[in-house]
């Protein structure tokens, strides 16, 4: 009689050791564009660093910062500028590259794509 491997729970904050391992993380979360994901990846980065620190540092009580990070939490955008702060990240924009039809249209209206 074999025995099943006992598996592990998975726990992202595991990997997030390194300035580079949480901005990487949060690069590709942001992406794809989930905002359920992003609060998630948050929160995996809060419990990285120390939930507790993390609230104090972003001004807010750690049961506020759980809740702001839940998912289908609807947090205020200052709220993720205060957690992203305290954990050290900023939030950054990059040019999405548009279809050719949209840079088509685009260039028939005089808006630069």
């Amino acid at each position: 009689m074999t025995t099943k491997p006992k598996l592990i729970p998975f726990d992202m904050a595991t990997h997030l050791d390194s300035p580079d391992a949480v901005a990487e993380y949060l690069t590709q979360v942001l992406a794809d564009g989930d905002a359920d994901e992003l609060l998630r990846a948050l929160g995996h980065v809060a419990k990285a660093r120390g939930m507790a620190q993390v609230a104090e540092e972003a001004g807010l009580g750690r049961e506020s910062l759980y809740k702001a990070l839940a998912p289908g939490a609807k947090p205020r955008y200052d709220t993720i500028l205060k957690v992203t702060r305290a954990l050290g990240v900023r939030l950054a924009a990059e040019p999405v590259e548009q279809p050719k039809a949209a840079k088509k249209a685009a260039r028939r209206v005089g808006v630069a794509a």
